[in-house]
Formats: structure tokens, sequence, C-alpha cells
């Protein structure tokens, strides 16, 4: 692998972020091995910056390799240049651009910050297992194969019902008359779900409806009139605590999270 099959992905990303269009450069016929390259030429960079990105590229996946140390060498160099020749054409002075760098230092300071906050206020064992407890109980032990019809008012639920009871397919009555966009071309069907998922009266309709029936009165939530007919029920699948903890944690942490920032703003009168 040559250096320019790694240096020129690495110094892409300054050219797509300032918006540049540019033309790679073929690769030369016959590149320096790595090793001789890495010890000729001057370095116009600080070590620490060399080894934090080092360290970073290595974090990404990338292995430590002769390659890898000159495609840095050379994207450090080249952004040290690129600094000169924006500081000639006094682009430093510019008040936007003054403005950009000042919104990107921040943007690493806060980060900084929001990562050491949250590795001083982790999310405990014991409040994630309650999180995943309260979640499988709101889930119940069974999850349910529904179909809806949702219409404006309880006269028009009525007429369906009254439909329905005559014989009347529910699929084509909830093709015709169901106000919901998402499931009205399925015939209002609602694929499997657990009453969780649904607002209360419609989750405690459904439960309270035998399999194969229809609810014989309307259901009314804050959309409208409900018809709800259960297909099928079946033993809830609730995966267990070990695999889900990762994404439970994460939407935890999330919230622990916001609930600090919108403590900040209170304190501050912002």
């Amino acid at each position: 692998m040559t250096r320019t099959t790694i240096a020129v992905p690495l110094l892409a990303a300054l050219f797509i972020a300032a918006g540049i269009a540019h033309a790679q450069p073929a690769a030369p016929k016959a590149a320096a091995p790595a090793a001789a390259s890495a010890a000729s030429g001057k370095v116009l960079y600080p070590q620490t910056q060399f080894d934090w990105m080092l360290k970073e590229r290595t974090q990404q996946g990338q292995p430590d390799s002769p390659e890898l140390r000159v495609a840095i060498r050379d994207e450090l160099n080249t952004r040290e240049l690129l600094m000169r020749e924006a500081k000639k054409s006094n682009l430093d002075k510019n008040t936007e651009v003054k403005n950009q760098m000042e919104l990107a230092g921040q943007t690493v300071l806060v980060r900084a910050y929001v990562t050491d906050w949250i590795k001083k206020n982790p999310i405990s064992d014991a409040d994630l297992k309650k999180e995943y407890d309260q979640i499988k109980l709101q889930m119940g032990d069974k999850e349910y194969k529904v179909k809806h019809i949702l219409v404006e008012k309880e006269d028009e639920a009525k007429d369906v019902i009254a439909q329905l009871q005559k014989g009347g397919k529910f699929d084509d009555l909830a093709k015709a008359r169901s106000k919901d966009p998402g499931s009205k071309d399925r015939g209002g069907d609602l694929d499997w779900n657990a009453p969780g998922g649904f607002v209360k009266p419609f989750a405690d309709a459904m439960a309270a409806t035998p399999k194969g029936k229809f609810s014989s009165t309307p259901v009314q939530t804050q959309f409208g009139y409900h018809v709800i007919l259960v297909d099928d029920v079946r033993e809830a699948k609730v995966p267990p605590y070990d695999e889900v903890k990762p994404q439970l944690q994460q939407r935890m942490q999330a919230a622990h999270l916001d609930k600090y920032f919108k403590e900040l703003r209170s304190k501050s009168g912002v």
C-alpha cells in the first residue's frame, strides 16, 4: 500500500468541510518507502498533535503502521501550511471565519465537558434494571395482532359496527372509511403490538376483546373513535435484559443529560 492511498482520504476531509471541489491527483508511479519518507522532510507541528491524531485514528480501527504515520505527518504539515496561507490572506481576521473558529473551539470544549460529566454521572445498574422492569410491565405478557377503523364521530363508529354485525368485511370498511392513513390501505392492519404501544383506552379495549372478535362499542381516544378487531393473540416476546441494556443505557443517559441541560438553563434564567 502506498502512502498516497492513505494520505488522500485523510486530507480530503479538509476540502469537503470547506466545500471545495478538487480533482484527486494521480498516484505517483513509484512511491518512496514509508519509513524513509517519514524520516525525511520538515515537521511543522508539535508532537502532541501527532500523538493525538495517531490515537484518534487507531481508536477508529486503523492499524498503527508506517504508512499511517506518514499520512498523519503529511496531513498535519499540510494543515499548517494552509493555515499560514490563510493568515497571509487575512482570513483569520474575517468576522465570519472568526465566528466559525470560536464555535468550533466551543464545540470541542463542550464535547469534552459532556463526556466527563457522563463519566461522573453514570446510570446505575439498579436504575437500568428498574426501568427495564417497568417497560416489561407496561408491555404486558401478551401481544395482539389487531386492525382498526378510525372515524371522527361516534355515530360513524356505531354505523361501522352495525355493518360488521350484518356481515360486512372489516378490510373493505377500513379502506373505505378509516381516517388513519397509515393503516387504511392495509385494511386497518396494525400488525403485532403490546398494549404498552397504544394509548390506554385503545389498549384496554384491545385486551378486553376476544380473539377473532371486534369491539361492540366505539372506543374513544384523542384521535377519534375506533372500531377494533383482534385477529390473534400470543405470548409476549420480551427481549432479555442483557440484550437491551446498551440501548436502554443510551436512552436513559440521554434523558439524564437533557435534564441536566434544563437545570442549567433554569438556574441561569434562560
